[in-house]
This record gives structure tokens, C-alpha cells and sequence, in this order.
């Protein structure tokens, strides 16, 4: 299968490039936005998503697009609204034009915002952000396509060798901060948040892609309070200690999700736990492999504030 990953040289393209090389002809297109090079040992083509003339030749030569390309989460994408619909959303309208075969799109279960109980695919959405708003948007313009969509949950660990670290999600982050600062600071705490591995968006994706399995599929391991997250990477850095203060606004998102249908249809579970991912952090900084843990690149709204994108 000649499959076109969008966007694949960033932190969850790494390991679905990975995986899907073992038994696929795999292209990345990429604009290296947060990189310098990419290195892995398959095709790749330079490229923004707002070139459209360069998209059209790959969708000829390939039977499946993984549509990975987005600014994402909710401060980088308030820097230019704009922008982030043109790349988060009009490039998937033009997608959608022009590429009749199988596509897998990864979405998010922010489009949720801040509800209670447990939230499956027919619940409400309710999204809090130019990010979750542009993922509706995505969303509705691939409900004629044939695509599978994934709404991701909040994501943590290591994907791959290569690919830029993100130290700006909840997981990884704390993990930084009970190592480097001796404490890990907790705004409100009771908030829930589906934690999903970015191998386990890997994982999926390869179950699912030559299936005919489509429609919108929530995807996480499990829901964690934000205080149970803390807890946990106190237990591995038992140095560390948690401080809690009232909840900002920036933190008003709070959900939970099932993944049950994504279970039913496709027999996929993720099952990659919350302490692995806890752990590859931990190795990384002890070991000293990340030289400065506070190099605006591994913070998405950091990076583009200082260096933007045009």
C-alpha cells in the first residue's frame, strides 16, 4: 500500500512513520516548521499544506492520505486564528476535493470542552478554542470522505528517535518539572483528561487503515484526574512534591471519554500505560538528553510566539 503521511515529520508522525514502513511504501510530507531535517530512511517531500499544486501530484501515486498537519493545541492556534483554520481546516476541505480514496484524520477530544460524565461520539460538543473549533470544522467537511477520524486524547510520551519532543502536554511536562524544579504545580487538580500514548495513535492506525471501517472514533487508554496524574509521577520521583493552586481559566476544559466504539468496530484498545510514558521522560532528563528542557521548540505556543509562521 503507498500511503501519504501529511504532516509526518512532527511528534506523532514519528512513530506512525515507524511502524507503517514495515509493510507499506510510506511518503512524508512535511514542512519541517519545529525541525531543521528529517532523517528517517524513507521518501519525503518539502512542502506546506498550502501548496496545493505539490499535494495533487502525491494524492495521484498514493492509495491512503494520514492527514497529521494542524498547528495544535489551544495557544498556538489563539496566536492566529486565521491561520489556524486555514491550515487546520481549509486544507482538509481541499483534501476532501481531491482525494477520493482512504483517509485517516486526527482530531480531538477537546471539540468535548468542559462537560460531565462520560462522553462517547454521539455526545455534544462544546469546543473552548480556535484549535477544537477548527477540528469541528475539519470534521464536518470529511463526513462525506471515505475517512476514519480519530479524536485523540490528551497525549503523552516519546514517540520516536527522531522527532521533536513536545514538553508542553500535561504527562510530559509535570514529569520535567518534579525533575528539574523539585515540584510540580497543579492548577484546580479535579479537572479529567483521557491520556492516549502517541504510540498508541500508531498503534491504531495501522489496525484501521485498509480497513472500511469510517466515521469518528474517540481514541485514549484511560481518564485521569489531573491530581492522579501528579500522584503517579510523584511515586517515580519521589524527590518531588505537588503544590496546588485555584484553577486558571486556560484549564477550564474537563472531560471523559469511552473509547468503546473504536473497541467494537475495530477490536483496538490502547493499552500503552500511563507509567511508560512516565518513565521515558524520566530516562530522558535524568540521563541529561535533552540539553536546555526549556528550549522554546518543545512547547508548540512557545515556538511559534517567538519564531511564527507565515
Amino acid at each position: 500500500m503507498n500511503i501519504l503521511i501529511v504532516g509526518g515529520a512532527g511528534y506523532v508522525g514519528g512513530g506512525i512513520v515507524d511502524k507503517l514502513k514495515k509493510h507499506h511504501q510510506v511518503t512524508v510530507y512535511d514542512s519541517l516548521i519545529y525541525e531543521e531535517s528529517y532523517r528517517k530512511d524513507v521518501n519525503f517531500v518539502y512542502g506546506d499544506v498550502r501548496e496545493q499544486s505539490k499535494l495533487l501530484k502525491l494524492f495521484k501515486n498514493n492509495d491512503a492520505v494520514i492527514w497529521l498537519a494542524a498547528l495544535v493545541g489551544d495557544g498556538a492556534c489563539a496566536i492566529n486564528p486565521k491561520l489556524t483554520f486555514e491550515i487546520n481546516s481549509d486544507s482538509v476541505k481541499f483534501l476532501v476535493e481531491n482525494f477520493k480514496k482512504r483517509i485517516v484524520f486526527l482530531s480531538t477530544c477537546s471539540v468535548y470542552g468542559a462537560q460531565d460524565g462520560l462522553l462517547n461520539e454521539d455526545s455534544s460538543i462544546n469546543p473552548l478554542s480556535e484549535y477544537a473549533s477548527s477540528k469541528v470544522q475539519a470534521e464536518e467537511y470529511l463526513k462525506q470522505s471515505n475517512a476514519i477520524i480519530f479524536r485523540l486524547g490528551t497525549l503523552f510520551g516519546i514517540s520516536d528517535a527522531f522527532s521533536r519532543i513536545r514538553l508542553d502536554l500535561v504527562v510530559n511536562i509535570l514529569v520535567t518539572k518534579a525533575l528539574t524544579e523539585g515540584k510540580l504545580t497543579v492548577f484546580g487538580g479535579e479537572q479529567w483528561r483521557p491520556l492516549l500514548h502517541v504510540n498508541d495513535v500508531a498503534n491504531a492506525i495501522e489496525q484501521t487503515i485498509d480497513s472500511e471501517t469510517n466515521g469518528i472514533f474517540n481514541l485514549h487508554y484511560k481518564n485521569f484526574k489531573i491530581i492522579d496524574i501528579a500522584e503517579a509521577i510523584v511515586n517515580k520521583v519521589d524527590s518531588a512534591i505537588i503544590e496546588t493552586t485555584p484553577m486558571k481559566f486556560q484549564d477550564a476544559r474537563n472531560y471523559q471519554v469511552s473509547s468503546e466504539k473504536l473497541l467494537k468496530e475495530t477490536g483496538f484498545q490502547a493499552e500503552i500505560d500511563l507509567n511508560t510514558g512516565i518513565n521515558e521522560i524520566y530516562d530522558l532528563i535524568v540521563n541529561n538528553r535533552i540539553k536546555n528542557v526549556n528550549h522554546k521548540r518543545y512547547s508548540n505556543q512557545n515556538f511559534l510566539e517567538e519564531f511564527g509562521l507565515s
